[in-house]
């Protein structure tokens, strides 16, 4: 019988969660990064084996490497990015040598993920991530103001964030710009309204099809040293999967991926298959990606997503949501059956329970995973024994 292979992100020596925490909720692979490392410099042997070393002293292995960054400069195409692609190229094969088989990575512009609520409470008081739309143009119109934002949105809409602005203390003004900008890479800093507009200038003229085109040129350079090397490259859906603050998306709908893996068509140009990000988006079903693209599947993104009005989702239950779970785990066994390997997973987010008060990074509080990672294998076995696997 295989089953997918279980892990638990870690973000290195300073997160609030242990290495020992992880081991203890019954995986045997840790995903995690050099996030000392600044975007763009090479990672070295020393340092990836220092990695290695912590997490195999707890008895565990690093699996996944989630993420080595794209850095700015590769996605607009300007400045120094060849030298970034070659950085890019020599970390691949520094990892290679390591014994490192997956490498996540996104092409988003600018900001990894947004929300706009990060302690969204449930009925039962536990707390979840949140995007509602409303609350992100008033964000972009009237707190970051943004040239020319108001006319990415309709004008009943932006009347509609006036009005939802009105409701908000300054505190919670300020926690709200804290909220967006957290998916900032480096958003430890104090990012100014001034600093983020001067990043979004960097980006005037690239369109959907301008960074389309500068994903196949990157992925082209670095895919064969991949294929090469033995590592598997999965690229993150976009998150959430619709334009934000004007930026280009092209890593969002079944099209986006159709292009991006027949453009450069090697098996090591492949996806993360995020059922969180890519569920957002109405139109996507998540059954056919894996039907269409299942061998191109490296790496395996588990959570699930309500969705509301318009632009406005909620992380929910893993196993309850919009995402039809059951089918999609049935469709990943027999894929792995097929195949004969495991495919890497982790439960991606969780909520924060009380118990565990407040943590550094929404989304990956230890009880709240270890849940989902519980509801995940239990529907996972109890498929595979259906199913004869």
């Amino acid at each position: 019988m295989i089953t997918m292979q279980q892990n638990m992100r870690w973000y290195g020596p300073h997160d609030g969660i242990r290495l020992r925490d992880i081991r203890q909720c019954g995986v045997t692979g840790v995903v995690t990064a050099l996030h000392q490392i600044p975007v763009g410099e090479v990672w070295s042997v020393d340092d990836i084996q220092e990695r290695q070393r912590m997490i195999v002293e707890e008895g565990m292995e690093w699996t996944v490497v989630e993420s080595l960054p794209v850095h700015e400069d590769i996605k607009r195409q300007g400045g120094d990015y060849q030298q970034y692609i070659s950085n890019y190229k020599k970390s691949l094969e520094h990892l290679a040598e390591c014994g490192l088989k997956v490498v996540a990575y996104n092409f988003m512009p600018i900001l990894d993920w947004v929300r706009t609520d990060h302690a969204f409470v449930n009925p039962d008081g536990t707390k979840a991530l949140l995007f509602d739309e409303i609350a992100f143009i008033f964000f972009d119109v009237f707190l970051l103001k943004r040239r020319g934002a108001e006319s990415d949105y309709s004008k009943d809409k932006v009347e509609e964030a006036s009005e939802y602005g009105k409701t908000l203390s300054k505190d919670q003004k300020d926690q709200l710009f804290k909220n967006v900008l957290l998916g900032l890479p480096g958003s430890d800093e104090s990012f100014t309204p001034e600093k983020i507009l001067e990043l979004l200038d960097a980006y005037k003229g690239i369109d959907d099809q301008t960074l389309r085109s500068n994903l196949v040129h990157f992925l082209s350079e670095v895919a064969p040293v991949a294929e090469r090397v033995g590592i598997k490259l999965a690229i993150h859906p976009d998150d959430p999967p619709f334009s934000v603050l004007g930026l280009p998306r092209v890593v969002s709908t079944e099209e986006d991926l159709a292009q991006i893996l027949s453009e450069v068509p090697v098996n090591a140009n492949g996806l993360c298959y995020c059922t969180g990000s890519l569920g957002a988006h109405p139109d996507n079903n998540l059954s056919r990606i894996i039907d269409t693209h299942g061998d191109r599947i490296h790496f395996l993104h588990l959570r699930n997503v309500k969705r509301e009005d318009g632009k406005r989702f909620r992380e929910s239950e893993h196993l309850y949501g919009d995402n039809p779970m059951e089918e999609i785990i049935e469709k990943l066994l027999l894929l792995m059956d097929k195949n004969g390997a495991a495919l890497p997973m982790r439960p991606d987010h969780g909520f924060l329970h009380s118990l565990e008060g407040a943590e550094k990074y929404p989304g990956y509080s230890l009880i709240g995973r270890l849940k989902g990672l519980a509801e995940i294998r239990g529907v996972e076995l109890g498929l595979a024994h259906k199913l004869k696997i």
